[in-house]
């Protein structure tokens, strides 16, 4: 028996890789973590990212950065996307009903998915399905993918404002972008990526670039999120920046949906101790 599971696993992982990402999706070999967004005024959590796990023994695939390019450039992201949304949508209504609406809800969108033609009809499921408003609901979209074809990316992040949902700008910094187009954008958050978030606040040019990217963002009507803050002096510097979210290690890393609650919890509890000292 052990010897034909470990046969099994050899020809699984020759497969081509649409194929074993179908047959992954299928076996439920997929987990949704959830990494906490954190108010940097009030150090309370007001949403959460979901983010793709997949639990299988193949080191080459392990990292979501690996196996999500791979579904990607398969075509397959399609699939996980869904996947992805209908099950943290579910997740979220459940959350909502135990804790109050208070948590909004992040879901990267790939350039496969916000080109797709069947987008808007998917997310209409997703939250009709999970009876959630479109107002917990924020997608995140990379440079690269809204100035891909600016004029069309406006028309598609307009259909996604009209369902009440949220929009913010990934990873910003990283790709190309055009200023003439940013103000296009119906953009309500900027996401400082983490390149520039790592070295603050001993890097001054870092300093400096996240400083204008705080400034430029609130000059056009947007919010200002940091990712990968590890450190109190980055959430600080950040904080008196006047950037409004943050999330990384110094909070938590992606956690499993019950860890999720139990820090959930724990805040509260030690926020009514506050309270009642």
């Amino acid at each position: 028996m052990r010897a034909d599971g470990k046969a099994h696993r050899g020809v699984s992982y020759r497969l081509p890789i649409h194929q074993r990402l179908s047959n992954a999706l299928s076996n439920d070999e997929f987990r949704i973590y959830y990494q906490p967004v954190v108010s940097l005024s009030t150090n309370k959590i007001v949403g959460v990212e979901a983010l793709l796990r997949w639990e299988q023994r193949d080191p080459a695939y392990a990292s979501p950065d690996t196996f999500i390019g791979q579904a990607e450039a398969s075509g397959f992201i399609i699939n996980l996307g869904d996947y992805v949304l209908r099950g943290a949508a579910e997740q979220m209504r459940r959350w909502h009903d135990r804790f109050g609406p208070r948590f909004k809800l992040a879901v990267n969108l790939s350039a496969r998915q916000f080109a797709h033609h069947n987008l808007i009809k998917s997310i209409e499921d997703a939250l009709r399905f999970a009876r959630l408003a479109g107002t917990h609901l924020e997608f995140e979209i990379t440079e690269t993918v809204a100035m891909h074809d600016a004029e069309e990316s406006i028309g598609i992040m307009r259909q996604l404002k009209q369902l009440g949902i949220s929009l913010a700008l990934d990873d910003f910094g990283t790709g190309y972008s055009s200023l003439s187009y940013l103000k296009k954008l119906p953009i309500d958050k900027l996401k400082i990526d983490k390149s520039f978030v790592r070295d603050i606040p001993s890097d001054e040019n870092d300093l400096a670039i996240v400083s204008a990217i705080i400034a430029m963002a609130h000059s056009l009507g947007m919010t200002v999120h940091a990712e990968g803050v590890e450190t109190q002096a980055q959430a600080d510097f950040l904080r008196d920046c006047g950037c409004e979210y943050a999330q990384g290690f110094l909070y938590a890393r992606a956690l499993p949906p019950a860890d999720f609650e139990l820090m959930v919890e724990a805040a509260a509890a030690e926020s009514s101790a506050l309270e009642a000292s």
